[in-house]
């Protein structure tokens, strides 16, 4: 640091370290971002999460999950939601299916802020997977994926969703990019 320092004056290194600072901030559906915003205030701005967005609206939980949490949230795509049945998106978003939709949005949150580090070690521990037990009920299970260490989140049902993008950090927790929709027992 010091021959970097002498060589380039302060006023260079400080503008180096701040690009990087302000670079390390994770990229999600083409939006930044920020670990001082909330999970509803990042999520809002990703390209990625439009369908999510739009669904934790018609289901009432806005509040909740801009509130002081802990939160972790496993927060599936578009594409994910694209994966469902062509009309169960459309048929979860109707007002009388509110209820439902709660169900199934706060099985993909976790009342704590669990980065994948601590996630991987609990599965470690656990002998190669560690139950996850949401807000909503559900149990999933955590496990690593043999073949590119990948997290992987299977629900009761068998669905398995791998993280695409973990450790998003947010004001209330941390947000982990998911390519399936996550469902609970029916």
């Amino acid at each position: 640091m010091n021959r970097i320092f002498t060589a380039l004056g302060a006023t260079a290194v400080t503008a180096t370290l701040s690009v990087a600072a302000f670079a390390a901030n994770t990229m999600v559906g083409g939006a930044e971002m920020f670990p001082n915003k909330n999970i509803v205030e990042n999520a809002v701005n990703s390209a990625d999460h439009t369908t999510l967005v739009e669904a934790v609206k018609a289901a009432g939980l806005v509040d909740t999950l801009s509130g002081p949490g802990p939160f972790t949230v496993f927060a599936p795509t578009n594409a994910a939601f694209a994966k469902l049945p062509e009309a169960a998106v459309a048929d979860l978003l109707k007002p009388e299916n509110k209820d439902q939709l709660a169900k199934v949005l706060t099985c993909h949150v976790v009342a704590a802020d669990a980065m994948s580090p601590a996630i991987g070690k609990m599965i470690m521990d656990d002998g190669g997977q560690h139950p996850v037990e949401t807000v909503g009920g559900c149990v999933l299970t955590a496990s690593i994926n043999p073949d590119n260490n990948a997290l992987q989140l299977t629900d009761e049902n068998g669905n398995v969703a791998t993280v695409n993008i973990p450790d998003v950090d947010q004001s209330n927790g941390v947000i982990h990019v998911i390519d399936t929709v996550l469902m609970p027992k029916m």
